[in-house]
């Protein structure tokens, strides 16, 4: 336990993703023995598409994650497509503020988890069922969700990095509809078994159609990925059938062509599917005692802002510093960092709604800026007007902003 001359604390973190890997990372660098449970039976691996923006890749850097990363974007075209089959020119990803590199989920967690030093206690089919803290440490309950056993731990931190439907918010924070702000679409996100027969295996494609978009990411040594949006009105109700089949009503009646068909028949047998709806989460402090959210457990920003990994990298570095910083006071600590980092996630997450028009036009008119802005691209004077109001806006900035130093 730590104690008060400041000697070595115990954290138990919650999640062996990308946020709970960083923060287990950052805690070991600054003399923390963590504990890392994870309520799936093993390790993921592959996944779906990831973006690490400018302002991710010193925090990643210093973590020793960074090392272990390449952006795996091809130097391909982007396009626009439709169902008949017919293209042009368009905005991808990449034209996004902030330098984005792309890879897939898996990528970033294999670095991360490979930079951790053998014999971390990392536990798998394991979940937390309760949490007491005073103000000395915390009690948690873990249970072995495969033979039903459990005990009681006592930590110095609690650290929930065990994403948007946190158990530890759950049970420190209050339930999650408190918390969760639905912006009423879903996303689907999965890894095709080959490219498109319509499209070089190193483009990038885009179909947009009012209230829902098909997007392609190609990727460099391995197959693309796409992300299907879609509007709906009662979010609960897509949960009730098998995603093939919301999925397929949702982008119906119309044929489907060669490239949505070829995308919705891969969804039949995708591994490692995302089928989950678009939400912020939205509290009023991500800390309480010597308990501590992280990640898409305390702010996410949803996938249109892109900033996932980004920021799950700079909470974790900032998270360190301020412990290091206030060893002798962890819930002074949490607030310092808390202070620190909340300002820039605000704006991405604002941003993050901003950029949905980006990702799924809602509307006609909404469409029609998309294109006005995909046609003026091709014009040098235009393109340069753009580039300079994006590079002004604020989230913008901030993409390629360090704010893990503080």
């Amino acid at each position: 336990m730590a104690n008060s001359d400041g000697g070595e604390g115990r954290a138990l973190v919650v999640g062996l993703g990308i946020s709970g890997i960083a923060t287990a990372l950052r805690l070991l660098q600054v003399g923390w023995t963590p504990v890392i449970v994870e309520r799936a039976p093993a390790r993921r691996t592959g996944g779906y598409f990831v973006a690490l923006f400018g302002g991710g890749r010193p925090p990643a850097e210093r973590l020793g994650i960074l090392e272990r990363l390449d952006n795996r974007l091809p130097r391909g075209a982007s396009y626009e497509i439709d169902r008949a089959g017919n293209r042009k020119v368009g905005l991808g990803y990449g034209d996004l503020p902030g330098s984005p590199w792309m890879m897939l989920r898996g990528d970033i967690e294999e670095a991360a988890f490979s930079a951790l030093p053998s014999g971390v206690d990392i536990r798998h089919s394991t979940v937390p069922t309760r949490i007491e803290q005073d103000a000395t440490g915390v009690d948690v309950t873990l249970a072995n969700t495969v033979d039903g056993t459990t005990a009681t731990e006592r930590f110095d931190l609690v650290i929930g990095a065990d994403g948007l439907r946190s158990t530890v918010r759950s049970l420190v924070f209050g339930p999650h509809e408190r918390y969760l702000h639905r912006l009423n679409y879903m996303a689907v996100a999965y890894q095709l078994p080959r490219p498109l027969s319509d499209l070089h295996p190193d483009d990038a494609a885009v179909l947009l159609e009012p209230k829902r978009s098909m997007w392609i990411f190609p990727f460099a040594g391995s197959d693309p990925t796409v992300l299907l949006n879609y509007h709906t009105r009662d979010v609960d109700a897509e949960f009730t059938q098998p995603p093939v089949e919301r999925v397929r009503a949702a982008f119906g009646p119309e044929p489907a062509g060669r490239s949505l068909g070829e995308v919705l028949d891969a969804l039949e047998t995708a591994d490692d599917l995302l089928f989950d709806s678009v939400e912020q989460v939205h509290l009023d402090t991500w800390h309480r005692g010597r308990v501590v959210l992280v990640g898409d457990s305390a702010w996410c920003v949803t996938l249109y802002a892109g900033m996932g990994v980004s920021t799950a990298m700079s909470g974790a570095d900032l998270l360190g510093t301020m412990l290091q910083r206030h060893p002798q006071d962890v819930p002074h600590a949490l607030a310092e960092w808390e202070r620190a980092l909340r300002p820039a996630l605000e704006v991405f997450q604002r941003n993050g709604i901003q950029q949905r028009t980006f990702f799924v036009p809602a509307t006609t008119s909404e469409l029609a800026v998309r294109k006005l802005m995909t046609a003026g691209m091709r014009v040098p004077v235009v393109s340069s007007l753009l580039q300079q109001l994006r590079t002004r806006d604020k989230a913008g900035r901030l993409k390629d902003h360090d704010i893990a130093l503080a």
